[in-house]
């Protein structure tokens, strides 16, 4: 029978504020990467230009078509080895490199979701394309893609759980560690799930605030 032990819980509260701690961290500095890297790669799945367009598909394709664990087992094997990442910055760019490709998507449905009419005014105004899609285009679908991407920073988080596989350290990793010498494996995972339903509900209720607060602004 199995001798529940949840005192292992307060006494190693340290480890997990700390774990905590480093998967926010790693997930902002990857998100922080990853938006650039979309909105790139999101105006490249709309040019005009065929190279372009090429190569913006093929990113988006090919990442969102691979798992994020095989991503992060080549980058830390293959790529780290080349730039020398580590597994702190391996795990970074791994993440940012998959999420970048689905805000790619994001920003590409959200600059679609604007009637061609807009532009087509703007350019009868005597507009360039660029100075139209600055001044017109993008402003109105930063309005549309802002809870998306708000998601998007949700699933980094607990996507981030996978980079303990390159030993990067965060929750999930210290939570292994943990177990490895209490042997609570209950008790340790069942208060991880805790802390990351925790950190994303939280989340959830504030993008849900500044949503409303968006809504309100263009009512």
């Amino acid at each position: 029978m199995y001798n529940y032990d949840w005192s292992v819980i307060p006494r190693n509260m340290d480890v997990f504020i700390d774990g905590a701690l480093k998967t926010l961290e790693i997930s902002v500095i990857a998100i922080l990467f990853a938006i650039p890297i979309g909105i790139l790669f999101g105006l490249g799945r709309i040019s005009k230009n065929k190279i372009i367009y090429l190569i913006s598909s093929t990113y988006v394709e090919i990442i969102r078509g691979v798992p994020l664990l095989v991503l992060l087992m080549w980058i830390f094997y293959v790529m780290g080895q080349v730039f020398r990442l580590g597994s702190y910055w391996g795990s970074i760019v791994g993440l940012a490199i998959f999420a970048g490709a689905f805000i790619a998507e994001i920003v590409r449905t959200g600059i679609q979701a604007v009637p061609k009419g807009q532009m087509e005014a703007a350019r009868s105004l005597g507009m360039t394309h660029t100075k139209a899609m600055t001044h017109i285009i993008l402003p109105q679908a930063f309005r549309r893609v802002l809870p998306p991407l708000a998601s998007q920073f949700i699933m980094l988080i607990k996507d981030s759980s996978l980079i303990s596989i390159i030993a990067a350290t965060e929750l999930t990793l210290n939570a292994k560690n943990l177990v490895a010498t209490s042997f609570a494996s209950i008790e340790v995972w069942t208060f991880v799930a805790l802390i990351y339903f925790i950190m994303t509900f939280s989340l959830s209720l504030i993008i849900r605030y500044f949503e409303k607060r968006l809504l309100k602004g263009e009512a």
